[in-house]
């Protein structure tokens, strides 16, 4: 297998260990390989406000989870080791043999059982507010579990958004907003998505990741807690974090002009 080459954007589909049909999207002609990992609920457009910011030097992979987007959506339990696992079948169908990972939210828990799991196929790992997972993990206040919860999805979709963006960013930037969830999930699949998430506990594999480790976080994420971020930093070796004042959980996007390049400056080190 080779790194990923300078070929035009591709959307195609990967077939997972179960046989599960995966849809990935691939973007952008730079020299290195890039998997681009989206967060609970969500299918691979997630990223579509940030991504053409790597591709100076990255060519971009996403996909869309099990239960998501175009990919399969079985019946069945997930979880994110399973998610990780259906990573590795995509860079496998794609002949990527390394790349670099960035995953966000639930995405960065799917990308800390990738680098941990196989390490010979993560070059350098951003965490994007994320966390450990299991009886570690600073959890969100019972407040803001009651917002989310709401029977009223309208209600339930504005505590979601008041959760990604601040009130400031959101007056510049009325939408569309691409992180509120796929629309098109199937109730089961939705279910599965947060149990899988809520399940994840990698705190004992962290310490297992050799790959050099960004995270990043915004310091006003309520989602999930900032106080995640030394926990992941102290567990896993060669870690270093960054926070961004005033951000909440889709900091990416919000303070794109700051993270984007700070990714990219860090996925260009080592050479």
């Amino acid at each position: 297998m080779a790194d990923l080459d300078r070929q035009p954007d591709t959307d195609g589909r990967a077939r997972a260990h179960d046989g599960t049909m995966l849809a990935y999207q691939r973007r952008g002609t730079g020299r290195r390989p890039l998997v681009l990992l989206a967060g609970q609920a969500n299918n691979h457009h997630w990223w579509d406000g940030v991504r053409d910011d790597f591709h100076t030097t990255h060519g971009t992979i996403t996909m869309d989870y099990r239960g998501t987007g175009g990919s399969g959506k079985p019946e069945e339990p997930y979880s994110t080791r399973q998610f990780a696992d259906d990573v590795i079948a995509v860079l496998d169908h794609l002949g990527v043999a390394r790349a670099d990972v960035y995953g966000t939210s639930m995405g960065g828990r799917v990308a800390q059982w990738v680098a941990a799991r196989h390490p010979d196929r993560v070059r350098r790992l951003v965490l994007g507010c994320t966390s450990p997972g299991g009886p570690h993990t600073v959890e969100r206040t019972a407040a803001v579990r009651r917002s989310l919860a709401r029977p009223d999805p309208t209600a339930s979709r504005d505590a979601l958004l008041d959760l990604m963006y601040s009130p400031a960013w959101r007056q510049g930037h009325p939408g569309p907003y691409r992180t509120l969830g796929d629309p098109g999930m199937p109730a089961h699949a939705r279910r599965g998505h947060l149990l899988a998430s809520a399940r994840h506990d990698a705190w004992e594999a962290l310490p297992g990741i050799s790959a050099p480790t960004l995270i990043l976080h915004g310091d006003e994420d309520q989602l999930t807690p900032p106080d995640n971020v030394p926990l992941l930093t102290a567990r896993i070796p060669r870690a270093r974090a960054h926070l961004f004042p005033g951000a909440r959980h889709a900091y990416f996007e919000e303070c794109r002009q700051d993270a984007g390049p700070l990714v990219a400056s860090f996925l260009g080190e080592g050479g």
